[in-house]
């Protein structure tokens, strides 16, 4: 599992914004759900209002229409003449007309002691033959004939309250095309009375309820369906599936708040439709101001972000990225001069001000470190120079008392060309062919000490000659050579080799140094190869050491030296190739 780092949560920009945030969501959080809350308390209040009324409205209609179902009742009960359209009119034909023509008047004339009552009716099925005694006076053939029809077609239909679409054994509504009804049929023994109340005349009182210029108050069936304004209900989209103690938001784009009340006598209810932004209009200032204010706060919490991230976070940004780059090493960075605080910009110019003092002083140092690596090359130069002397005039002493001049004259040259170069050489680098010829004079002049056991080779490939090496790398070793491989009992032949063959690297140059001796022994060669300092106060491996402390000064890790034995030691030293003009 990745472990988790808390970097980027410990960074200032984060603590601020994360803080900023702590502060104002919550306020702002509290400000909104307290205006969605106000808008709730204020649509249950409208919605509580307005189902008492329709409540009340429904209770009255509820008691109009049980005292228009207590008449009829009683009408049946109280009528004797009834018995006679149940009969046949065909048995007693002037009978049967005058008890219609008493039935009717009657019926007419008690239509106006209940209010909202349109017409009272007597249908025969055996004679199948309707009364029908309407609220105004002689319209009973004229304007009423389409109701008519409708309850013929109603009550023709045999078992009428079974089969039929709508039954009307209890108040339902019987739409029409001019005008809605809410009829009410009751069967009583052969015979069907009912009644007929306009819905218009229901629904007055209704248009008195404060529902805004949008809001409707509507007469729906059974199914909820809207019996008036149907363009409108369908047009916006409102569903009018009301529960009675509840309140539901409808409607396509504008949302409408729809409460209603059925009726405890009929398949019909009333529905109130109110515009939601009727409703929200009857909000508190108060409660606008908060709105505002939760608006207005995320305005500002976006605002304080910006502001924050351009006063402070972008230029401790700056300052941020300018001291990773430092510590990377690079010290040329610095924090760009860009319009800021005074505070801010003080700090710019005192860090560029102090990575600047920083990097001169590193050169200074550099400088001083090369200064003291100069001083100790030459110093390790010197050590090596007088090394020699002592063994070459011993060798000259000698060859005077057996007054061999030829052979001192040539020794004497041979030391003249060695000295010549070694007091000429205080420099960091020589030329190869210099190096070749002092080391082929060194082995010469020691060839005089030991006649017969010590032989030589120097070779090097053609275009090195102008290489530079370290002056007297090659001669230490060979001098090391002539002091621990070669003696009188054994000859010894010292083999030197410069070339590219071996290296791996282009611009590489291996100079090989082997000798035909006893080898390095495994103690010494495992400290060899350890890069352990084998010197000690007699002066043991002194020019090896000398040796690898140069070409670390001069090369760093450029240089690679290694020791090994095949029949003799084998030095192998592997360098940058420079050429004299480089």
């Amino acid at each position: 599992m990745k472990p988790f780092n808390r970097t980027v949560f410990n960074s200032l920009h984060i603590k601020l914004i994360a803080g900023i945030f702590l502060i104002i969501a919550p306020m702002v959080s509290f400000l909104i759900y307290n205006n969605f809350y106000s808008m709730d308390v204020v649509r249950n209040q409208v919605a509580q209002s307005n189902s008492n009324m329709l409540n009340l409205y429904m209770g009255i209609i509820d008691n109009k229409l049980n005292d228009i179902d207590q008449y009829l009742l009683k009408f049946a009960a109280e009528e004797s003449g009834l018995i006679l359209l149940e009969s046949s009119s065909k048995s007693d034909v002037d009978g049967y007309n005058l008890e219609r023509i008493w039935l009717f008047s009657k019926l007419r004339d008690n239509t106006i002691y209940y209010k909202g009552l349109d017409y009272l009716f007597v249908y025969s099925p055996v004679n199948d033959d309707l009364l029908f005694a309407p609220k105004v006076a002689g319209s009973a053939d004229s304007g009423n004939e389409p109701i008519q029809k409708a309850i013929m077609g109603i009550l023709r239909d045999t078992q009428a309250s079974k089969n039929a679409s709508v039954s009307y054994d209890r108040w339902a509504v019987l739409p029409m095309q001019q005008q809605d009804y809410l009829l009410h049929i009751q069967k009583v023994g052969g015979l069907y009375i009912g009644a007929g109340v306009n819905a218009s005349e229901v629904m007055g009182p209704l248009d008195l309820l404060d529902l805004g210029d949008e809001g409707r108050a509507l007469l729906v069936d059974g199914d909820h369906a809207a019996v008036q304004d149907k363009a409108f209900i369908n047009g916006h989209g409102i569903d009018l599936a009301f529960q009675s103690d509840d309140y539901r938001l409808t409607g396509n784009k504008q949302q409408y708040l729809v409460i209603g009340k059925n009726s405890s006598i009929g398949d019909f209810g009333l529905a109130a439709v109110v515009p939601d932004d009727t409703i929200l209009e009857r909000l508190p200032y108060l409660q606008r101001v908060i709105l505002l204010m939760a608006t207005g706060s995320i305005l500002i919490l976006l605002a304080s972000i910006y502001f924050l991230r351009r006063v402070v976070l972008l230029p401790i940004r700056r300052i941020v990225t300018a001291m990773r780059k430092i510590k990377e090493g690079y010290l040329e960075a610095r924090i760009p001069d860009r319009p800021t605080s005074n505070e801010f910009e003080l700090m710019n110019k005192t860090f560029n001000s102090m990575v600047g003092e920083l990097q001169q002083l590193k050169i200074d140092v550099y400088e001083e470190q090369l200064n003291s690596q100069r001083a100790e090359l030459k110093q390790l130069q010197l050590q090596i120079n007088p090394h020699f002397f002592l063994n070459s005039l011993n060798v000259v002493y000698y060859m005077a008392q057996e007054k061999k001049y030829d052979l001192i004259q040539e020794l004497s040259l041979s030391l003249i060309r060695y000295f010549r170069f070694m007091f000429r050489s205080q420099t960091d680098y020589a030329l190869l062919q210099d190096e070749l010829s002092l080391t082929e004079h060194y082995l010469k002049i020691q060839g005089f000490r030991f006649p017969g056991s010590l032989s030589y080779t120097v070779t090097a490939e053609d275009g090195l000659q102008d290489c530079v090496i370290p002056p007297l790398i090659i001669q230490s070793f060979a001098e090391n050579t002539i002091k621990h491989a070669v003696n009188t009992d054994e000859p010894t032949h010292i083999e030197i080799e410069v070339g590219t063959t071996g290296v791996t690297e282009a611009g590489k140059l291996h100079i090989r140094i082997r000798d035909t001796g006893c080898g390095f022994s495994e103690d010494v060669l495992s400290k060899l190869s350890e890069g352990m300092n084998l010197t000690n106060e007699g002066g043991e491996h002194i020019g090896i050491w000398n040796v690898r402390r140069r070409l670390r000064l001069l090369y760093r890790s450029e240089a690679e030296i290694t020791f090994s034995n095949d029949q003799g030691a084998v030095i192998d030293m592997i360098l940058p190739m420079y050429k004299e003009t480089g």
